[in-house]
This record gives C-alpha cells, sequence and structure tokens, in this order.
C-alpha cells in the first residue's frame, strides 16, 4: 500500500513559538504518510528564512509539493497570509484539507476558514490530543 504525501503547513513568521508544536505534529502525521514538508517545524526557519533559496524558487518547490500531495494538513491558530493561500490552492487542485485549530477566548478563526465547506476543521487544546485525533481522521 502507498502511503500518502502530505502536505503540511503552519504560520512560520509570526508563529515561531510554536515551532516546537509544530514538529510534533510533523512526527505525529509522519506515522501515516510521507510529509513533504518537514522544514516547516524547524525552528530556525521562521528567524533566517530559509538560506540561499529565492522568493520565486521556494514558490515554486512548494506548488510542485502542494500537486504532488495527497492531503494538505494546516495549523490555522495563529494567523497566516501564506497559510490562507496554500488552503486556497490546495482546494483549487482538489487536495482533502484538513485545518488544526486551538481555540482560545483572545481569538477567533477566520470565516474564510472557519465558513468553507471544502475544509474539515478539528479543534484541539493540547499536543496530546493530536495523536487521538489523527487516528480517527486517518484510520476510521
Amino acid at each position: 500500500m502507498r502511503k500518502i504525501n502530505i502536505y503540511f503547513v503552519s504560520a512560520v513568521s509570526g508563529g515561531s513559538d510554536d515551532a516546537p508544536l509544530h514538529m510534533h505534529i510533523i512526527e505525529e502525521l509522519s506515522q501515516y504518510g510521507i510529509v513533504l514538508t518537514e522544514h516547516v517545524g524547524d525552528a530556525a526557519l521562521a528567524v533566517q528564512g530559509e538560506d540561499g533559496k529565492t522568493d520565486e524558487y521556494i514558490y515554486n518547490r512548494d506548488v510542485e509539493w502542494l500537486v504532488e500531495a495527497d492531503l494538505l494538513v494546516a495549523e490555522v491558530t495563529t494567523p497566516s497570509l501564506g497559510v490562507g493561500y496554500e488552503i486556497c490552492k490546495a482546494e483549487q487542485h482538489g487536495k482533502m484539507v484538513l485545518c488544526l485549530y486551538r481555540p482560545a477566548p483572545d481569538r477567533k478563526l477566520s470565516a474564510m476558514v472557519a465558513g468553507n465547506p471544502y475544509v474539515q476543521i478539528e479543534h484541539y487544546q493540547a499536543r496530546g490530543d493530536l495523536a487521538v485525533l489523527f487516528k480517527g481522521y486517518f484510520l476510521e
């Protein structure tokens, strides 16, 4: 049986405090498929960006990975223009979209995500919730 290709995306700029969480998500997703975007979990990425790569190179590479992916998983707790764009691109290419969101009293999920019937939104509170969430999503 072929492992699925998973495109994971999260807020990198402005979401650097969540880098350990993003790496945990990537590790959990790796149990179910090949995560094409493992580098998103690198804490240094938010500070430095990708060394030696132009914006055009990154855009072309990421769109290629997105087209290759079977599924896009987006951590959408921290708002991000890039994440929203990638969700839209995934929808345009007919990819399944799973959005992960940690609700809190001081934040609200964008209506463009929350109101989109194309995406599946899963709420969670802690890292430990993700194993159960993914098991239900991928195996049931």
